[in-house]
């Protein structure tokens, strides 16, 4: 029987046993489940690192990065007191961007802004209360997050 060293879904380590200094191992899933469990970055995908991050901040990498980010293209950068940590994104994943509140979702090698969901027009009968109501509906759902 073969032991994991890592989880399969984001490559957090595992303890082994009779492993010494368990302590860093399991800081070190942690750090990253604080940074993927509700994820939020602070901007991206950007290609040149911040100036001055702070502990816990998180990035999305983009094309040609460069510098610590240097072949890091579609990660995610997490800035810890150790430096940089990376995660590479699950399809479906996703993350909100704070800088400006859009929901980016990973999908097809990359991560994307969901089209807007348009408000009801058009047709031969107008019912300005169905069109009310389901925009309201649309607004419901953006404000909870699940629509963009």
């Amino acid at each position: 029987m073969s032991y994991m060293t890592e989880t399969a879904r984001f490559s957090l380590p595992l303890l082994a046993m009779a492993q010494a200094q368990k302590e860093v191992t399991h800081n070190e899933a942690l750090t990253l489940l604080d940074a993927l469990v509700h994820a939020a970055v602070e901007d991206g995908p950007l290609a040149v690192p911040p100036i001055g991050p702070t502990a816990g901040q998180c990035w999305l990498v983009g094309s040609g990065a460069s510098g610590d980010w240097t072949g890091r293209a579609d990660q995610i950068a997490i800035w810890c007191e150790g430096g940089w940590r990376f995660v590479s994104p699950r399809p479906g994943m996703r993350v909100v961007r704070l800088s400006d509140g859009a929901w980016l979702r990973h999908g097809e090698g990359e991560w994307s802004v969901p089209d807007a969901v348009p408000n009801p027009e058009g047709g031969v009968t107008i019912d300005a209360e169905a069109r009310a109501s389901i925009a309201a509906l649309i607004l419901a759902l953006e404000a909870h997050g699940l629509l963009i």
